[in-house]
């Protein structure tokens, strides 16, 4: 996890002012004492408050466990600072130690050219490896899982498992064991074990009498992400095995990429929800951030949003004559489409969340429809009434309350349609819902919301024909 929290921060501020002082007296003995002593994510945390030539002084310090430890943890700026400031062995040495799903991480995010130049320093192992994830799309299991595991043989003893894992885990292997996974010769899945079992099991015992199946937990390499992160869930997992379409155990996915991905995805949906550019869920840190990187975010929704208002300024121009005759219609056009779009946004919102979490799905939208139109009928009844009511108090017109009652109550019921329809559409085409859902919704409301309002206005109004 890449994000700073402030306890964090406050444990590594207990240590730079020595750190500053050890780094004025050039004793690098004891900055490399002292950075023995705190954590690297703690180090990671606080790694901004240093100035950059400081940065890799005591990167060269620290053991190389610690350096790939925080060089993992850092943001993506942050590893390009220290990249660009070390040798060719340095680098090779924190690139072919990193876990592999963040050594393939880092190469997606590199420019080709420097990905390139990388690629001559790692191992050829590494390098294939780095290859066969970074193919893998987004939001897939397979941009999520490691390649880094221990096998099993379902004829070996729990002797010899426990060995066998021994015997496997290198140095350098930085994956939890939850579980161990059982494959074949041919390396297909055929069962999982908790590592717990294994040590409690008789030490004869073979592996296929105590393991289980893994048909509930095993994951297709192309599943999508957040299809991963509801089986994580429901089956209350710490890890789950990833395979081919041939059934051959190629990874595992472990719950801390999953509390990753999910932090990203709510980070990327409150972006979008609040109209700036979500950049991949990278949250916005106001210790890092400059004036341009918030305009980037800010202004392609501002402009776009600012077209989309065009529209209602021209349903408006080709009925100034119907304004000009009752202004007082004027006086309720902002409750109208305010009301309107609260409530295409919350209905959004749940469809949304609901599409997100499974609770909405093929085979149950069309409850959730019935539902949602029930729910908008007594809705708008219910805003129609004291729309009505709030008119007729203010200008004392029997006529004028009805239009603004009968539009409030139609409005309501467009707006909970599109909050319906529109995340439901976008899921179907492939595009995400909470992208398009909230300014279209928005403006569909305030465009065609006039419409009706003026239209209503001229039929119960004859005048105004």
């Amino acid at each position: 996890m890449k994000n700073g929290n402030r306890k964090s921060l406050s444990v590594f501020s207990l240590f730079l002012p020595e750190i500053k002082e050890l780094l004025e007296k050039k004793d690098f003995i004891g900055i490399k004492s002292l950075t023995k002593t705190i954590n690297s994510m703690d180090l990671a945390e606080g790694w901004r408050r240093l100035e950059p030539n400081m940065k890799i002084i005591i990167f060269k310090l620290l053991g190389t466990k610690k350096s790939v430890e925080l060089f993992e943890n850092l943001p993506f700026n942050e590893q390009t600072h220290i990249i660009n400031n070390l040798d060719n062995q340095e680098v090779a040495q924190i690139i072919n130690d990193m876990a592999p799903d963040e050594r393939a991480d880092l190469f997606k995010e590199l420019p080709k050219k420097v990905s390139r130049k990388l690629f001559l320093l790692v191992s050829k192992e590494h390098a294939i490896n780095i290859r066969e994830l970074i193919d893998f799309k987004e939001s897939t299991a397979g941009s999520l899982m490691t390649t880094e595991f221990v096998e099993l043989k379902k004829d070996m003893t729990a002797k010899q498992a426990l060995l066998h894992i021994q015997e496997n885990l290198r140095a350098d292997y930085r994956e939890n064991i939850y579980s161990l996974f059982v494959a074949d010769e041919n390396h297909k899945l055929i069962g999982v074990i908790p590592l717990q079992e294994i040590l409690k099991a008789p030490p004869d015992i073979a592996i296929r009498e105590i393991m289980i199946r893994a048909e509930l937990i095993k994951i297709d390499v192309d599943s999508n992400a957040t299809d991963v992160s509801l089986l994580f869930k429901k089956y209350d997992l710490f890890d789950a095995p990833v395979v081919d379409k041939n059934n051959t155990l190629i990874g595992i996915i472990t719950v801390d990429d999953i509390v990753e991905r999910i932090e990203k995805q709510t980070t990327k949906e409150f972006y979008e929800i609040g109209k700036m550019s979500p950049e991949n869920g990278e949250i916005i840190s106001y210790a890092r951030a400059t004036t341009l990187d918030l305009i980037k975010r800010r202004s392609g929704w501002l402009i776009l949003l600012l077209i989309f208002d065009f529209l209602t300024g021209t349903v408006l121009k080709s009925f100034e004559a119907t304004l000009s005759s009752v202004v007082a219609l004027t006086f309720f056009i902002p409750m109208l489409l305010d009301t309107g779009g609260n409530a295409g946004a919350q209905t959004s919102i749940t469809i949304i969340r609901g599409l997100a979490t499974g609770d909405v799905n093929l085979k149950n939208i069309m409850r959730v429809i019935r539902l949602e139109f029930k729910t908008a009928l007594f809705m708008g009844l219910i805003v129609g009434a004291v729309a009505f009511g709030r008119a007729f108090l203010l200008q004392k017109d029997f006529v004028l309350a009805a239009i603004v009652g009968i539009t409030m109550l139609l409005i309501a019921l467009l707006a909970i349609a599109t909050g319906v329809f529109l995340p439901l559409f976008s899921k179907k085409f492939g595009l995400d819902p909470a992208v398009l859902a909230g300014p279209i919704t928005t403006s569909i409301v305030d465009v065609v919301g006039l419409i009706i309002y003026f239209k209503i206005a001229q039929m119960l109004m004859p005048g105004l024909r």
